[in-house]
Formats: structure tokens, C-alpha cells, sequence
């Protein structure tokens, strides 16, 4: 899968420069829409950490997955979140973000989702700064995924640079 022309746009050299590549949308693996557009907002569905529509990780936080493990599969969603946002958009220079959530699969005594869901703010934050953030610790996800992110992104519209604050 070829990764997303990500060169010819501000964010996507932004991600380039930190060490970040688009990838290729995964294809999703039930019935949904990766993204979807209403009104001014882009709605995700939550994307799990594929690389190339495989899950290299797979477990819960807590029990046979490291917190490091599960913040470097917290930033492969949230890639896999933004190439859908590129894909459907063409680009991202022209958004925000409004919400991003992240889940976390962990055993009951693990209590850093917050530090897991860092690996996606981490490339949220090279692409568009500071932002508002959701973590939340479940008992499974879906295929046994170790995270989880979904975002909902504003479509700035001419005149209107500052949709979010």
C-alpha cells in the first residue's frame, strides 16, 4: 500500500518533517465509512493501529502489552485517522481539531491510558498543535486492538480562520 502524497500540503510536511507518513487508509473491515462529512465537521470512525491491514500488536495495557508499546500504536491510529481525513478531503490544511478520542484496551488495574493516548497527541500535536483530548479504558476492542482513536475535525471555511480556539 502506497502511502498518501502528504509533500504537497503544510500538515503533511509538518508529519514528514517529525518523522511521520500517511499511510494508505486501511480498508475497513466491517460496515462504515472511515470519514464522513456533515455540515462543517469531518466525523472518523476509529481507527485502529494497521500497518499495511495488519494489527502487528495486539492485547490489552496491563497484561501482555507495555505502556510504550501501546503510545506507539496510539500514534499508528491516529495516522491511520488522518490518511482517512486526507483521503476523503484531499488534504488537511484547511481543519481543525475539534475532538479526539482515544481507547484504550486495558486490564482492569492499568491506570495510564492518559500516557498511552500521548502517542496520538503527539502526531495530532505536530499537525496542528494543541488540541482537546479523550482517553478511556475499555476491556476489548474490536480484532483485539490495542487502541482505538477517533477524531472529529472542523472545516474552516473562507474568512472563518479560527473556527476553533
Amino acid at each position: 500500500m502506497n502511502p498518501l502524497p502528504q509533500e504537497s500540503t503544510i500538515v503533511g510536511k509538518r508529519l514528514m518533517d517529525a518523522g511521520y507518513v500517511l499511510p494508505a487508509v486501511p480498508e475497513p473491515r466491517a460496515d462504515y465509512l472511515p470519514a464522513k462529512t456533515v455540515g462543517g465537521f469531518v466525523y472518523l470512525s476509529g481507527q485502529v493501529p494497521f500497518v499495511e491491514n495488519e494489527l502487528r500488536v495486539q492485547g490489552r495495557l496491563g497484561e501482555d502489552v507495555s505502556e510504550e508499546a501501546g503510545a506507539n500504536e496510539a500514534a499508528l491510529a491516529a495516522l491511520n485517522a488522518l490518511s482517512a481525513a486526507y483521503t476523503l478531503l484531499g488534504g488537511l490544511d484547511d481543519v481543525d481539531v475539534a475532538s479526539v478520542t482515544v481507547y484504550v484496551a486495558s486490564a482492569p488495574s492499568f491506570h495510564n491510558h492518559h500516557l498511552v493516548a500521548n502517542g496520538a497527541s503527539k502526531v495530532i500535536g505536530v499537525a496542528f498543535g494543541p488540541h482537546p483530548r479523550t482517553s478511556v479504558g475499555v476491556t476489548s476492542l474490536p480484532l483485539n486492538a490495542v487502541v482505538e482513536v477517533q477524531l472529529v475535525l472542523a472545516v474552516r471555511s473562507a474568512g472563518h480562520e479560527d473556527l476553533v480556539s
